[in-house]
């Protein structure tokens, strides 16, 4: 009864704190999901309650264990989740506000409906597909939440409607524009010839250059999708929060982009 009654006095501010701390964890969960750092956050969070439960048992020295490990603990999680902290921090300064269908996406949790982006995927892939063939090297970004204007202005800014005939006419090796990546947005070429961030930390497969090394830079660093064909071998390789993602087959790459951009 005297939790109902509490509960009762909560004030306005105390509904909008709740909602507020709700949006943050989300927002984390869906930084560590699918990542190592996933398994380090679940560690910390049971090292934490080990900590309370030997303190509430006064088990001294335990208590002071733990207790010195988390007073120490937030310079280890700067340093564990620096790539989580710093794709936080961009996703908050350079998320789309200004148009009200991405606004509203920052509430798509709340909803059990998938829908799908205006992009015309079919027409990507298809132009991938080509490229591959001619083992003509490309790379395209998916821009998602995360505002990439930062990145296009390092390159052309284009407005450009996507279509297979533009995606392969852009990448032709003798086209002024094939050299660099592209930003796709909305079924819309935003910009080409873009300068990504180059990663150079993770070991990858020597056949791989530096389109994939800025695929995965770029995918880490945003919540941006990112398609590499390669020049040596013609492979098409897909990658998602800085990883490489496997796929069968074009029709199951086709709809893993349309579920990431959904």
């Amino acid at each position: 009864m005297e939790i109902f009654n509490d509960i009762l006095n909560l004030r306005f501010i105390d509904y909008i704190d709740v909602i507020l701390v709700a949006l943050l964890l989300y927002y984390v969960y869906k930084l560590v999901k699918g990542t190592v750092a996933i398994n380090i956050f679940i560690g910390i969070i049971i090292i934490y309650l080990v900590w309370k439960l030997t303190e509430f048992l006064n088990m001294e020295l335990l208590t002071g264990i733990f207790g010195g490990f988390m007073k120490v603990g937030i310079i280890a999680l700067i340093v564990v989740f620096q790539p989580e902290i710093r794709k936080f921090l961009l996703m908050v300064g350079s998320t789309n506000f200004n148009r009200r269908r991405e606004f509203l996406q920052r509430f798509k949790f709340l909803k059990t409906d998938i829908t799908e982006d205006s992009t015309d995927i079919e027409a990507v892939i298809s132009a991938c597909n080509k490229m591959s063939m001619s083992k003509t090297g490309a790379l395209i970004v998916f821009e998602r939440n995360n505002n990439l204007d930062f990145l296009a202005t390092s390159g052309d800014e284009m407005n450009i409607q996507v279509t297979q005939p533009i995606i392969e006419s852009i990448f032709f090796k003798n086209s002024p524009l094939h050299d660099g990546a592209i930003i796709v947005n909305d079924n819309i070429v935003k910009a080409t010839r873009v300068i990504l961030p180059v990663n150079n930390e993770k070991n990858i497969p020597q056949r791989f250059g530096l389109r994939h090394r800025a695929a995965i830079g770029i995918t880490e660093k945003t919540d941006a999708l990112a398609l590499a064909v390669s020049e040596e071998t013609g492979h098409i390789s897909y990658f998602k929060d800085g990883e490489f993602i496997a796929f069968e087959d074009t029709n199951t790459l086709i709809n893993m982009i349309k579920e990431g951009l959904a």
